[in-house]
């Protein structure tokens, strides 16, 4: 099969290391990438990357035609570790269930979904199928429970000396040995450390009957808050005392169903299951003693390798620190697609190699992008983007299994947003601006704008604080059109004059800029290169005095835009014609 000819990006490079390695573990086999989520609670953008990372690289091999398995697999089977701030019908109540699975705790108050986790994965679903992410989820609910992994937990049972032996090389000393700098450790490596009453409770239980990688879920109140007592490798036979409720049995592990491997060696035990080749981590799993660290170790008591993949860095929004999910309020997929085309979600995290971190705009930031976007669109359909650039637009505007519904006519987002402002879910006013914009080829229907339109109207709605909204005024304001001086009459009256001939998106872009030129005695048509440096401050004043008329403000929305929206008889009645 060809190579792709995008090999100057990062897919392109992690593509061929995945598929060489794949040819020497597992020849003729599909290729395995993985990703992994704990739905505990809203799934982030941060969280994203750690599926966008495995997709991407898996999109572009079945590009080049190998077959390719992208799992994601669920930690729903994960202990419930807090009540999450800031989602909605959720109380203190809510705290008696930790300890519980994820799956075993009643969802959010007026949810459809069956179970706390099922609620928060549905959410996520919904957006990687918008953006044309390809996957096999796999629920650890129904694999842990279903006796699928049985042989994996006896086998981490009768090696457990094994095991830990590799974590005891990373436990923390006691005395005055050196401390280590460490990042924070993640959402799942929290979950399986607060999971347990004993020491290290992220690496197993250890207590007097020695150390155990298996935790069970209790018999009674269903929490993991378990010590494990006694364990017979011949018989199978696993004693446990529930540290909450007082419970106590024996049971056959060969037949028991309701537990679960610890996290560190949960995750390799995974790696050789499913025979994955390129998962990534994030910086906090790459630290010493972590997750993957320690992973890349026990992995071989299985029978397994250490899958390849980069570290990745966070991913941020913009004016707010490091996401975490336990925190409310933190933006999901769900809330970016609302305000961007998933082909613009797509192409920020295409564009940056997996150990740059990089930021979501939901701020006024998102104009910008979009502009960058629009741009890097016409330079690829002209041919003159560099091939890096083209590789991140391919990968996202497109996947292996062809285009994603794009918007037929994309007009500037400012622009719509500025129209979505100004109408105030007025449809036909939107329409009637909309068509102005580019009077030799007006917009039909709203529908030609869709879905970048509705993007940018809920930008506005969602986003734009109250008092950045934009008002027109209704009636003229006498008192400041009679205080205005000459100079700024002449310049009202250069505008007014204009209006008709000038009445499309770029006319009156030409027009205002044009005006203050005029009156300095230049061609409205002068570059700035022409130009002395006052005239830029005579046009602020102009467009700030033209503000102040129609919006009773220093600033707005662009202001041919805010022309066009309010229409040529209301712009000329509140001008004082």
């Amino acid at each position: 099969m060809a190579q792709s000819t995008e090999t100057t990006d990062w897919v392109s490079r992690f593509a061929d290391e995945v598929i060489e390695e794949s040819e020497r573990r597992a020849p003729g086999k599909p290729v395995v990438v993985a990703s992994g989520l704990s739905p505990s609670g809203p799934i982030h953008l941060g969280n994203l990357r750690e599926v966008m990372t495995p997709h991407l690289v898996a999109d572009e091999i079945r590009r080049r035609g190998h077959q390719v398995r992208h799992l994601i697999s669920w930690d729903d089977y994960d202990r419930y570790r807090k009540v999450p701030a800031g989602i909605a019908g959720v109380d203190e109540t809510w705290a008696r269930h930790i300890g519980k699975p994820l799956t075993s705790v009643p969802a959010p108050q007026g949810s459809p979904h069956p179970n706390w986790a099922e609620h928060f994965k549905a959410a996520m679903v919904e957006a990687l199928a918008e953006l044309g992410v390809e996957f096999d989820g796999i629920s650890q609910t129904a694999q842990y429970t279903s006796g699928v992994y049985r042989e994996q937990i006896l086998h981490a049972m009768k090696h457990r000396g094994d095991i830990d032996a590799v974590l005891a090389q990373y436990r923390t000393k006691k005395g005055p040995a050196k401390k280590q700098s460490q990042k924070p450790v993640d959402e799942a490596e929290l979950e399986a450390a607060e999971g347990s009453g004993a020491a290290n409770e992220d690496d197993g239980s250890s207590g007097a009957a020695g150390y155990f990688p298996y935790k069970p879920y209790c018999g009674n109140c269903e929490k993991d808050l378990t010590t494990v007592t006694s364990y017979v490798d011949d018989t199978t036979e696993l004693s446990y005392t529930c540290n909450e409720c007082g419970f106590s049995e024996t049971v056959r592990l060969n037949e028991f169903n309701r537990g679960k491997l610890v996290w560190k060696v949960d995750w390799p035990m995974r790696w050789a299951f499913e025979g994955v080749v390129f998962e990534p981590s994030g910086v906090d799993h790459s630290s010493p003693g972590s997750s993957f660290q320690v992973g890349g170790q026990i992995v071989g008591i299985f029978g397994g390798k250490q899958p390849i993949g980069p570290m990745y860095a966070f991913v941020g929004i913009s004016g707010m620190a490091k996401m975490s999910s336990s925190k409310g309020g933190v933006p999901t997929p769900g809330d970016a697609l609302k305000i961007m085309e998933p082909q613009i979600l797509r192409w920020l995290y295409a564009r940056r190699r997996p150990n740059q971190s990089f930021k979501i705009a939901f701020d006024q930031e998102i104009q910008r992008l979009y502009d960058e976007w629009d741009k890097l669109d016409g330079k690829v359909a002209d041919g003159s983007a560099l091939p890096a650039d083209v590789a991140a637009h391919s990968r996202a505007v497109r996947t292996a299994a062809g285009e994603l519904p794009r918007t037929t006519r994309p007009l500037p987002y400012r622009t719509l947003a500025s129209v979505a402002d100004i109408t105030a879910g007025h449809q036909d006013q939107a329409l009637r601006i909309l068509s102005e914009l580019d009077p030799e080829n007006p917009l039909a229907a709203l529908d030609e704008a869709r879905p970048r339109y509705d993007k940018a109207e809920a930008w506005i709605n969602t986003q734009v604080p109250a008092d950045q909204r934009t008002i027109v005024r209704d009636e003229p304001d006498a008192e400041l059109l009679k205080s205005l001086d000459e100079a700024s009459q002449q310049s009202l009256r250069l505008l007014l004059d204009g209006l008709a001939e000038h009445w499309s998106l770029d006319g009156l872009t030409h027009l205002v800029y044009g005006v203050p030129k005029v009156q300095a005695g230049f061609s409205a048509d002068a570059t700035p290169k022409e130009l002395p440096a006052e005239i830029k401050t005579a046009q602020r004043t102009f467009f700030a005095l033209l503000y102040h008329l129609l919006v009773g403000r220093d600033t707005g929305p662009r202001l041919p835009t805010l022309l066009l929206a309010v229409g040529q008889e209301r712009v000329r009645r509140l001008l004082g014609e």
